[in-house]
C-alpha cells in the first residue's frame, strides 16, 4: 500500500521529469521539490494563518495579564494558555504542522531515489516494474546519478586537502537553520510554560541536526531535497513578504536601565 500510494507515485513523477529534461537526475529532484511545494501551498498559507493568529493573541491585553496572575504558577498558565487557545480557535502546534506532513514526503523521496538508483539486477527488475506502462524505460535506464561533483546514490563528500567533508550536510543543517529563523518567528513571550514557545524552539534547534545528520548517512538526492526545499520556502515566504531577516542577527542584551 506504501509502495502503491508514496514511492511509485514519487519514483515515476522523478523519472518522467528526468526523461524530458535530458536526463539530469539532480535538476529533476531540485524541479520535484519545487512541485512538492507548490502542492501543500494550502499548508504554507495555514501556518502563516496559524502563526499570525498566535502572535496577535500573545500581544493581547487578555494574554499578557494571564501572564503576571500565573508568573509563578506554571501549570495553572500553561491550563489557562490552553483555555484561551481553544476559545480563541488558534492552533498552538499549528505552524509546526506542515513541517510534521513533511516527513512521509522525505520517507517517500528516500525509497524514491534508492530505487530510481538500481545498481543490481535484482534492483533493476523491481524499478522496471514500478514503471507506468507509459514511460519509455529504455530513456531512462540506466540512471544518470552524477550531478555537479555529487553521486546522487551515495552519501556525499568533498575531498579538501585530504579530507572528507560532507559539504552537502553542512549546507543542508545551515540552510534549515536560516529557514527555521526566517519562517518561524519567535514568540511574543519567553515563558517556558508557553507549549508554542517550547515546540518552536525545538523545532529551530533540532531540524538543522536531523537533516543534516540524515543528509550525512543517506544518498546525496535526498540531501538535494533538502536543500532544495529549504531555498524554495525562503523565497516562497520572501514572495509573500513574511520574511523577517532581522531574525538571523542576534538579540541585543537588554541594557541596565540608569538610575
Amino acid at each position: 500500500m506504501w509502495n502503491t500510494i508514496i514511492v511509485y507515485p514519487f519514483t515515476n513523477a522523478l523519472l518522467w521529469i528526468y526523461d524530458i529534461i535530458g536526463n539530469n537526475f539532480g535538476l529533476a529532484i531540485i524541479l520535484f521539490t519545487i512541485l512538492i511545494r507548490a502542492l501543500t501551498y494550502p499548508l504554507t498559507a495555514s501556518q502563516m494563518k496559524q502563526t499570525a493568529a498566535m502572535q496577535e493573541m500573545q500581544k493581547s491585553k487578555q494574554w499578557q495579564e494571564m501572564q503576571k496572575k500565573y508568573k509563578d504558577d506554571k501549570e495553572r498558565l500553561a491550563q489557562e494558555q490552553m483555555k484561551l487557545y481553544k476559545e480563541l480557535g488558534v492552533n498552538p502546534f499549528g505552524s509546526c504542522l506542515p513541517t510534521l506532513i513533511q516527513f512521509p514526503i522525505i520517507i517517500g523521496l528516500y525509497r524514491s531515489i534508492i530505487m530510481a538508483m538500481a545498481s543490481t539486477p535484482l534492483q533493476m527488475l523491481d524499478l522496471t516494474r514500478a514503471i507506468y506502462p507509459f514511460m519509455n524505460v529504455s530513456n531512462i535506464i540506466p540512471l544518470n546519478s552524477k550531478f555537479l561533483w555529487m553521486d546522487l546514490g551515495a552519501p556525499e563528500s568533498l575531498t579538501i586537502f585530504g579530507l572528507a567533508i560532507p559539504f552537502l550536510a553542512i549546507i543542508v543543517a545551515a540552510t534549515t537553520w536560516v529557514q527555521s529563523k526566517l519562517t518561524m518567528p519567535p514568540p511574543a513571550t519567553n515563558n517556558p510554560g508557553d507549549p508554542s514557545a517550547q515546540m518552536g524552539q525545538s523545532m529551530t534547534m533540532m531540524m538543522p541536526l536531523m537533516l543534516g545528520y540524515f543528509t550525512y548517512i543517506s544518498p546525496a538526492g535526498l540531501g538535494l531535497y533538502f536543500l532544495a526545499g529549504n531555498i524554495v520556502s525562503v523565497a516562497q515566504y520572501a514572495m509573500m513578504g513574511k520574511v523577517d531577516w532581522k531574525n538571523l542577527l542576534p538579540k541585543p542584551a537588554a541594557q541596565p536601565k540608569k538610575k
